[in-house]
């Protein structure tokens, strides 16, 4: 293993807080395996950057030679994670909790070790808990320090109901690492709260408690909201590698060093030197782009793919010419055609809405002319056997002939 300085160095890249750091620094001296811990509830199929944050922190460890257990909430996503949120989280049934993690699984190991990683469902455990051990486990916690959660505190305040059951959240997830003996749990800012209640119960438990080690949470490709699916502003670990390219290309510039630290396999030293380069005005922002959005494709697809996305970018975008992988759609159409309408049957647009907004701001092209402001409806002649543009990426050909 690599000497503590060493090992901390490369552990404290990119981490929002690490509590208490010089109990990791003690558990690192011993020069023994920790065992890092990662709870994820499987709440929904598909994963981000976003998602892959601590994912990539849990891979670092492993290549540090430390144990991963990579730990499935299929018995807490029966309950929901009440961080953040101002009302009660709608449950989930089994089969879908069941089929969220089959594909969850699938994406982490895109990231981590296989062979290096233990695989954990929490029903494991407290499925058994009897009424009375949850009784002896309750009893840990007071009211008053649960009611500390900020979105407690505010549900509470503005007389939104806390059902029963969601207090119990922090309490499985910190028996989690008591079963597990946790060393180290990873976790998102917004989760800060359950992962000291678990060093909380480690202690009372009179085990040698966790270190808390927090992640920041990843602004989206539009440099504002944290990176999710609702704003639109993800890129998703199954993304084709043109998209994951393209949208890598549309950060704001001055995320790029985040994105670096957080996203790839880049050495901490070369991030350094990187962001010394942009600094210093040695290294031009789209070049350090450019790697990024290859460093990111080659992780998930490869790194001739993540060329030949480079390629397809530059001919779109330099060379201004259509890609040559625009899906085709063969569509069902009147003669008169809703464009908004016709947009979201071709996947270019989630909903009318948001088609009649990207008209209305100049962002549709039919066969590289763009559409005017104003034009909702066209005759089937104009669109049938033509290539659609939304935004910078996204394309379509209708498929059939005028």
């Amino acid at each position: 293993m690599l000497h503590v300085e060493e090992q901390l160095n490369v552990i404290k890249s990119g981490v929002a807080g690490i509590v208490p750091e010089e109990a990791l620094s003690a558990k690192l001296a011993k020069g023994q395996p920790l065992i890092v811990k990662l709870g994820v509830d499987p709440t929904a199929p598909d994963l981000h950057l976003g998602h892959a944050v601590p994912l990539r922190k849990l891979r670092q460890f492993q290549d540090l030679g430390h144990e991963v257990v990579l730990i499935i909430g299929d018995f807490t996503a029966l309950i929901g994670d009440p961080s953040g949120r101002n009302s009660t989280r709608p449950p989930l049934t089994r089969d879908e909790i069941e089929a969220n993690a089959a594909t969850y699984i699938e994406q982490a190991f895109r990231i981590l070790d296989t062979a290096r990683t233990t695989l954990r469902r929490n029903s494991e455990w407290l499925e058994e808990l009897t009424f009375s051990d949850l009784l002896r486990l309750t009893s840990r916690f007071t009211v008053a320090r649960l009611l500390e959660r900020d979105d407690f505190q505010k549900r509470y305040r503005d007389g939104v109901g806390i059902s029963l059951h969601e207090f119990l959240y922090p309490v499985a997830q910190a028996y989690d690492s008591v079963a597990i003996k946790a060393d180290v749990e990873l976790g998102g800012t917004d989760q800060l709260f359950n992962l000291l209640a678990a060093r909380e119960l480690m202690e009372k438990e009179d085990m040698e408690a966790q270190v808390c080690l927090t992640l920041p949470l990843l602004e989206g490709i539009d440099g504002v909201q944290k990176m999710s699916k609702t704003y639109n502003n993800y890129i998703g670990l199954t993304d084709e590698a043109s998209d994951m390219f393209g949208k890598t290309m549309s950060i704001p510039d001055e995320l790029m060093i985040k994105y670096y630290r957080l996203c790839t396999t880049v050495s901490v030293e070369e991030i350094g030197s990187i962001e010394r380069g942009l600094s210093e005005n040695s290294l031009h922002p789209n070049a350090a782009k450019r790697r990024l959005a290859r460093e990111i494709v080659t992780l998930y697809h490869s790194a001739e793919v993540a060329e030949e996305a480079e390629a397809a970018f530059d001919r779109v975008f330099k060379e201004h010419e259509i890609p040559k992988d625009v899906p085709e759609v063969s569509l069902d159409l009147p003669q008169e055609v809703h464009l908004p309408a016709l947009l979201k049957d071709l996947g270019l647009v989630s909903s009318n809405g948001e088609g009649r907004r990207m008209i209305a701001g100049g962002g549709v092209r039919i066969d590289g002319n763009q559409v005017s402001p104003d034009t909702l409806d066209l005759s089937r002649d104009a669109v049938v056997g033509t290539t659609i543009q939304v935004g910078k990426r996204r394309f379509a050909r209708v498929a059939g002939r005028r």
